[in-house]
């Protein structure tokens, strides 16, 4: 029984990735809500993953690009016609090495970085991204995969965010 309520927990992530020239890495989906809209890379985690390591496996799923963690700009939940909870950690993250885009087709239109301020008038921009484009520098967390919780819970893998 406890196995089926979770089925209705969902847990998402999604990466604003930010380059060295201060550009935004978005996408447009090819389906469901955000179908048409610039959004941010995003997908659920993973059974055996952590939230950071989900984030940084959608981001290269959907473009490409290999990135760090810099930090969690915000959470974003709701609930689904009364029956889902459906919950998602937006990170920031920075490219690691050379990049160039790569589309994954079957899931996206179209994945480019851009000025956020030509973002800002798009009526293709979602609700989501033009929202996080208020975000300050100062408001991000940082992480600290250094601390065990002891033994007795079996972690493989434990990371705080602060």
């Amino acid at each position: 029984m406890g196995s089926e309520k979770r089925a209705n927990v969902w847990l998402a992530v999604a990466g604003l990735v930010i380059n060295s020239n201060g550009e935004w890495l978005v996408v447009k989906k090819k389906y469901g809500g955000l179908k048409g809209k610039w959004s941010i890379p995003a997908g659920f985690v993973n059974a055996n993953e952590t939230i950071d390591e989900a984030v940084v496996r959608e981001v290269k799923e959907e473009t490409g690009i290999d990135c760090m963690v810099k930090g969690i700009v915000g959470i974003r939940s709701g609930v689904i016609k009364e029956e889902i909870s459906d919950n998602m950690i937006i990170f920031t993250l920075k490219p690691t090495a050379t990049y160039s885009v790569t589309v994954q087709e079957k899931e996206l239109e179209e994945a480019i970085f851009v000025n956020p301020e030509l973002l800002k008038h798009d009526p293709d921009t979602s609700v989501l991204l033009k929202y996080y484009m208020e975000m300050l520098e100062n408001q991000l967390t940082t992480i600290n995969d250094t601390v065990n919780p002891g033994d007795i819970f079996g972690y493989t893998s434990y990371k705080i965010f602060y």
